[in-house]
């Protein structure tokens, strides 16, 4: 049987070639746009973007301020794309789990309508502390469904061809960040998109 990983692997790599114009690139367009008011940012900031995608998010941030931009995905094409759409950017094939970056790293740390991927939320939220400077700020904008409905979908999500492991509340995100040295200090929702804005306490 194939790991959450390989699923979502095999399937943004056969997306994406044109992405922006697929289903799930239409969907997350809402999802950017929602990031992108909320982030709170200043010039050369560090930003790494988990789950970067094709690099679309973080072309966005750098039209609105002069960054230092940082993608990891686990889709090969994916990343080729995002070196074509960011040459100034660096780009690399890695998981959330075990990010093959420094200690302390980055200002901003983004994830964008890909949180419900992750195999393993309490490893990405270790590493999100190790690689987060003091004090910075994780942002994670994520699918936001009602209880009654997420309760009846999640136990079949997991089945999905597309590699996705689960839906969670708002406190369910919160509390898995908090166990690993974080607090909320900010929450938006509109409509089926909820960001979550953390800050890193300490290490």
């Amino acid at each position: 049987m194939k790991t959450f990983n390989e699923k979502s692997r095999e399937n943004y790599n056969r997306k994406a070639k044109d992405y922006d114009n697929t289903f799930d690139g239409k969907f997350t367009e809402k999802f950017k746009k929602l990031l992108l008011e909320e982030i709170k940012i200043k010039p050369n900031d560090s930003i790494l973007d988990v789950a970067c995608g094709n690099g679309t998010f973080l072309q966005m941030v750098s039209s609105k301020c002069d960054i230092k931009g940082y993608g990891i995905d686990i889709s090969e094409e994916m990343i080729e794309n995002a070196k074509g759409k960011c040459p100034d950017m660096l780009f690399e094939v890695n998981g959330c789990e075990y990010m093959l970056f420094k200690d302390q790293m980055f200002d901003v740390i983004t994830v964008c309508a890909a949180y419900h991927h992750f195999p393993d939320i309490k490893a990405f939220a270790r590493e999100a502390n190790r690689v987060l400077k003091q004090r910075g700020r994780l942002y994670i904008a994520e699918v936001y469904i009602p209880f009654i409905i997420r309760a009846i979908c999640n136990p079949f999500v997991r089945l999905s061809k597309a590699g996705d492991v689960k839906f969670y509340s708002p406190k369910e995100i919160q509390d898995n960040f908090q166990a690993y040295g974080f607090e909320q200090v900010g929450y938006k929702r509109e409509g089926y998109v909820q960001i979550i804005e953390m800050q890193k306490l300490y290490e």
